[in-house]
Parts: C-alpha cells; structure tokens; sequence
C-alpha cells in the first residue's frame, strides 16, 4: 500500500486551483472506477491498486502547457501521462506509472502516434491489464474543466473521437465489458 497523498502533496505543495482541480478530478475517476470494481467481482481487480492509481494518474499535469486548467509549464498536454510515469518510476511505482502513460484517450497506439505526429516516444501505450483498462476507462468520463459533471458514454465517445477510431473501438468494448 502506498501514500498516493503523500506524493500528491510532493509534486502540489500550494493550496491552488490545480490542486483543486487535480484532487476533485482523481477523486472521481477513483470513485468510478471503484464502482466497476465492485460491480465486477468476477475480474477479481486490485482494488487497492485501482484506487491508488486513479488517484495519481495524472500527476504529471502540471508541467504541461493547459492554462484552462491552471497548468502553466512547456510541455504539451499530451504529454502528461509519460512525466507522469517517469515521476512515479522514480519513485520505484513502476506498475502504478503504466496507468499514467496508458490513460490518455483510450490508450494510444504506435500507429495513432505517429499517424497523428504526436510528441510522444514511437511505441504504443496501450492500457493491458484489466486495472490500467478500468481507470482509463472511468477517467473518460470526468473533465478537469467541467468538475461537477459525469459525462455519459455518449458524452465520452464524443470527447475521444478526436483520437481517432481505434480509442472508439477500445472504449466501446469496455463500456460493455465495465457497465
């Protein structure tokens, strides 16, 4: 069992609005992917795991370019999950920096990459395990800019059409493997 307060309170010391944002949001991908936790005994999930994992999937924000969201670094947003995992690593959280890597759309292909020319390393980042696969999921559902708000599936499908169709297609599965 890890401190995931403890290494929140590492990277966001100041009592600020990204703060605010990054806690209400974690809180509620934890607390959705919590639910399909208990909803699905039969994946016999981790749910320790998940909820330490949720809770610090994106602990790399703040190092990225996202004024909507109060984060004022370089780096473009996309990059986030992979700052994230390389924080976490360090920390000895390798398992735990595959959900941060993993979580971003629907999990990215190498050839959504490249295809896309995004600013990430050519390989694929891809949720595996049935947990990194449950936090994407439920982090699909809540927006960092919209915090009192679930989105539908609807919703949600909607948000990642920009990724292109094969996050459509991998979403869809879990919405029936998770609902």
């Amino acid at each position: 069992m890890i401190d995931y307060q403890q290494i929140i309170d590492t990277y966001y010391k100041e009592d600020n609005e990204l703060r605010h944002i990054l806690l209400v949001h974690s809180q509620s991908v934890a607390r959705k992917a919590l639910q399909i936790v208990s909803l699905h005994p039969e994946l016999q999930l981790d749910a320790r795991f998940v909820e330490e994992a949720a809770m610090l999937h994106d602990i790399g924000v703040r190092w990225c370019n996202a004024p909507g969201i109060q984060c004022f670094g370089t780096e473009p947003y996309i990059c986030h999950g992979r700052i994230g995992a390389e924080l976490l690593r360090k920390q000895g959280l390798e398992r735990h920096a595959r959900v941060c890597e993993r979580h971003t759309g629907a999990g990215l292909s190498l050839q959504e990459i490249v295809s896309q020319q995004l600013p990430l390393p050519h390989q694929d980042f891809l949720p595996e395990t049935l947990e990194e696969q449950v936090i994407c999921y439920a982090d699909k559902f809540f927006s960092k800019t919209r915090l009192d708000r679930e989105k539908t599936v609807e919703q949600a499908l909607d948000s990642l059409a920009k990724f292109g169709e094969e996050g459509l297609v991998r979403f869809r599965h879990w919405a029936e493997m998770f609902e």
